[in-house]
């Protein structure tokens, strides 16, 4: 009983990460990550929210 509780705990936590991945939701820390392994200082938040903004609506937009 203890090993499928295990497995049950194993494959939601994986399937959680997975879902934030897909979501855009843990785009934050994976930066944070990154940006310390290549010893630089990473934004606040609030700094990396409004620098995503601006990457995104920066680019022309063709659509109309």
């Amino acid at each position: 009983m203890r090993d499928a509780w295990s497995s049950l705990k194993r494959r939601a936590t994986r399937f959680w990460r997975g879902l934030r991945d897909w979501c855009g939701d843990s785009a934050y820390e994976r930066y944070v990550e990154r940006a310390r392994a290549g010893g630089e200082r990473p934004l606040t938040p609030a700094q990396f929210y409004v620098e995503q903004l601006n990457r995104r609506y920066s680019r022309p937009n063709r659509c109309c």
